[in-house]
């Protein structure tokens, strides 16, 4: 079977089912997004070294794998669960908390809003959550237009806490300062 199908050069897309959409449906742009997201995880993974980090990120790139398909197979939420596509649930909201926990614990309380940056794996860390704010924001739209698994936008709200802690617990394992935001006035104008 070769890669290319040539279906979707005049601009549409199968779901999964069979139903051809716009490629620039907001069901395709939630499910777009919500691809850029894990590959934004697997970047961090590959850069990552700390296994308090990786683990909730390996899960969550299988989770968002399985988001991905549910956006894909809008009927999902009528159908019986069959385990061809798993459905979100308040399960893996709960394991997510669990990891938000776990790196949370041994941080230093906030005083300050903190910058994306210090480590490389922090900024990673933060650009990801970025995109994952996109993604949420993307699917809350498409939820107000069409069924979508509601356990999908309290995972993706629950991610990007997760990915903040584990941007903050990166540098300090790595022995690096969160970049704190003092304001305008705290900028050194050199």
């Amino acid at each position: 079977m070769k890669l290319y199908t040539r279906r979707g050069d005049d601009g549409t897309t199968d779901l999964i089912g069979g139903r051809r959409v716009s490629k620039d449906s907001l069901r395709i742009e939630a499910c777009g997004t919500v691809d850029e997201l894990n590959a934004a995880v697997g970047m961090i993974r590959i850069a990552c070294e700390h296994r308090q980090i990786d683990k909730p990120l390996e899960i969550a790139q299988r989770q968002l794998f399985e988001i991905g398909a549910s956006l894909a197979k809008p009927e999902a939420l009528e159908e019986p669960a069959t385990g061809k596509i798993p459905r979100m649930d308040d399960s893996h909201v709960r394991e997510t908390e669990q990891f938000i926990d776990q790196l949370s614990e041994p941080l230093p309380p906030m005083k300050h809003f903190v910058l994306p940056g210090g480590s490389e794996l922090s900024a990673r860390l933060h650009l990801a959550r970025a995109v994952c704010r996109r993604a949420e924001r993307v699917c809350v739209t498409l939820a107000g237009q069409e069924s979508i698994n509601p356990h999908i936008l309290i995972y993706l709200n629950r991610l990007s806490d997760l990915l903040f802690a584990a941007a903050r617990r990166a540098n300090q394992l790595d022995s690096v300062s969160d970049v704190p935001w003092l304001g305008e006035d705290q900028i050194d104008p050199a």
